[in-house]
């Protein structure tokens, strides 16, 4: 498991595809009726990015997204992915004292359904009980993503934490490929990623 992160290249277009996808498995009876089972409680992302240009002359820009596919072996080697607009969350809830837990997940939601485990924070910023912001000699954030407190919350204060976090990440072939089409400038069309907020990729 690698911690590198995933190049950040100005020639990315504006038309990626971001594909969450589930896993269920539908058992159908003679009856008709369906029984199906999750096999899956959070999503893996398909990420898919299109490269206008890549430059390889002084920039190093090919070279940068080549060498960095070739090192993680294709689809081999996993890595960190900042998504362009889903990277950062303000006051999320990440939890409620009992009065005497102090550890909680980060978590994010998306819309006012779905809230899913971040494992892979980037920064931190602020941490909050009951909307005061705690001094930062409070709290720390452990391994995968657990905001560790120094005391306890009362029962019932809401825990929120202010962060931006990445994506664990691996590409989703052993090939990717690049065009040249003018001198020391190539195009990479289809550059697909695997990516989730936990760590299962």
């Amino acid at each position: 498991m690698s911690n590198e992160i995933f190049p950040e290249l100005p020639g990315l277009e504006w038309n990626g595809h971001w594909t969450p996808q589930f896993k269920t498995k539908i058992q159908t009876a003679v009856s008709g009726k369906e029984y199906r089972s999750a096999m899956m409680a959070s999503p893996l992302y398909r990420v898919s990015l299109s490269y206008e240009f890549l430059r390889a002359g002084a920039q190093q820009e090919l070279q940068q997204l080549v060498g960095f596919f070739l090192a993680r072996r294709g689809s081999f080697d996993n890595f960190l992915y900042r998504h362009p607009t889903d990277n950062a969350v303000t006051n999320q809830v990440i939890g409620t004292g009992d009065g005497t837990a102090t550890q909680f997940r980060l978590q994010r939601s998306f819309g006012s359904d779905f809230t899913e485990v971040v494992a892979n924070p980037l920064t931190v910023s602020t941490v909050t009980v009951n909307n005061q912001a705690l001094a930062t000699n409070l709290w720390s954030i452990l391994a995968g993503g657990i905001v560790n407190l120094s005391a306890p919350p009362a029962s019932g204060a809401v825990v929120r934490a202010s962060f931006s976090y990445l994506y664990r990440a691996r590409f989703a072939a052993d090939e990717t490929e690049f065009t040249e089409f003018m001198h020391n400038l190539w195009s990479a069309k289809k550059v697909e990623l695997v990516a989730c907020l936990g760590s299962k990729v």
